[in-house]
């Protein structure tokens, strides 16, 4: 059967270097670990193809979040002869969630109706940990969420100090977190563990990325849908049990 490499543009490992940003040395350096396939050859010249580009930019895209190449090596052996399909994949769950762009801010902007002197270096610190922000250099800042900004300066607004917020934040993205990994697990278990146990047929990489892009937003839509149920609820038991106090009534959410 003919493949991809032999169907698609030949080119040679000069210009593979030049295409990809990356040495001929290192090219032949990966061959060698086993971390890309050598090439084809015709006469007394190795030619090399749209797999070689697509294998070379998921070993930086990989590298980039942290993988040794000995890891590397075993990930992209499960990608079979298609490795565009995994880069493609990678690429995916990589993604933003939504379009909202990091802004460029000072600290006074930042600080809003808190006031700027309310922000020392543990409150930055915080803030930073956190994934609010990071800074730039020369009195700026990336605020990696402008939403989440907005929303503590709408707290400020009403009388809610800035630690407060800070613990809200936190205890917001615990619980993010553990909603995620419910949403994430599930794909897992029901989608990718299948994938896997059939050895990954290239015909279903399709399929299982477009699983992927109809759970990101089902997931944030479940998501508000249940905190939105949780808040009516809570807000009612509030509500009752101020009345209650307010009647002298024992408070019978109280355990």
């Amino acid at each position: 059967m003919t493949s991809r490499n032999e169907t698609s543009e030949r080119i040679t490992i000069g210009e593979l270097a030049g295409r990809t940003g990356m040495t001929v040395r290192n090219i032949r350096a990966h061959q060698s670990r086993g971390l890309l396939d050598p090439p084809t050859v015709v006469g007394r010249t190795g030619y090399y193809g749209q797999n070689h580009i697509d294998r070379i930019e998921l070993i930086r895209e990989l590298q980039e979040e942290g993988f040794n190449l000995e890891a590397i090596r075993r990930i992209v052996a499960g990608a079979g002869e298609d490795p565009g399909e995994l880069l493609r994949f990678t690429r995916d769950v990589r993604a933003p969630y939504e379009d909202e762009q990091p802004e460029i801010m000072t600290l006074r902007e930042i600080a809003g109706p808190w006031g700027d002197e309310d922000f020392d270096e543990e409150r930055l610190r915080r803030s930073e940990a956190l994934g609010l922000m990071r800074p730039l250099g020369d009195g700026r800042f990336e605020v990696l969420s402008p939403k989440l900004l907005r929303a503590g300066h709408e707290l400020a607004a009403i009388g809610v100090p800035m630690d407060h917020c800070l613990d809200t934040l936190e205890s917001l993205k615990e619980r993010s977190t553990a909603v995620a990994e419910v949403f994430i697990r599930l794909f897992d278990e029901q989608v990718w563990e299948p994938f896997d146990r059939a050895g990954r047929p290239r015909d279903r990489w399709p399929e299982v990325r477009d699983s992927l892009r109809r759970l990101r937003p089902l997931a944030s839509e479940a998501f508000i849908a249940s905190f939105q149920f949780a808040m009516e609820e809570v807000s009612e038991r509030a509500i009752s049990a101020g009345i209650r106090r307010e009647l002298g009534e024992p408070d019978q959410t109280a355990p």
